[in-house]
């Protein structure tokens, strides 16, 4: 019998030699630990602007429901908002209104722009997307979810935004 305990206890004795040195070797960094390391340091720029506006702030600047279109409200965190636009319970755009103070470049891109919707410029980003900007700092956005939910459809939808309410939020 102490024949048969031997390799049992040689096995054992192995495997717990092999957990203690994989278990303690050092770890490789994560290639993503330096990025984590520098975004949440003292004094480094926050993503978004102090004097950003709330996001539930925008919520009643968007259009109503009505005519047989649902408005949904998917994601609401400081300096933007944005809503599904339903229709028979078909996904057809993505509403929002987002405050540029954290960001800018995104003001910016409208200031040479040829094109105005309800008298705010506006510019057309890809083949899917309409934004106009509101008092030099409120982008206000649709974005087709449905191929028949064209340039045209995302205009009419950004004018039935409460613009002038919007215009006066500061």
């Amino acid at each position: 019998m102490p024949v048969i305990r031997l390799p049992r206890a040689l096995v054992g004795f192995c495997l717990v030699v092999l957990l203690l040195l994989t278990g303690c070797a050092p770890q490789t960094p994560s290639p993503f630990e330096q990025a984590q390391q520098e975004s949440t340091q003292r004094g480094a720029t926050p993503a978004v602007s102090r004097e950003a506006t709330q996001g539930s702030e925008f919520n009643k600047f968007f259009p109503p429901d009505g005519d047989g279109y649902e408005r949904i409200y998917v994601q609401e965190k400081k300096g933007f908002a944005e809503a599904k636009l339903k229709k028979d319970g078909k996904d057809l755009a993505m509403l929002s209104i987002s405050d540029t103070i954290s960001l800018p470049e995104a003001a910016q891109k409208f200031q040479n722009s040829p094109m105005a919707i309800a008298g705010y410029p506006a510019l057309e980003i890809g083949a899917t997307q309409t934004a106009i900007l509101v008092s030099d700092r409120y982008q206000v956005k649709v974005l087709s979810r449905d191929p028949g939910f064209g340039p045209g459809d995302r205009q009419e939808w950004i004018e039935k935004f409460d613009l002038t309410g919007l215009s006066k939020l500061q």
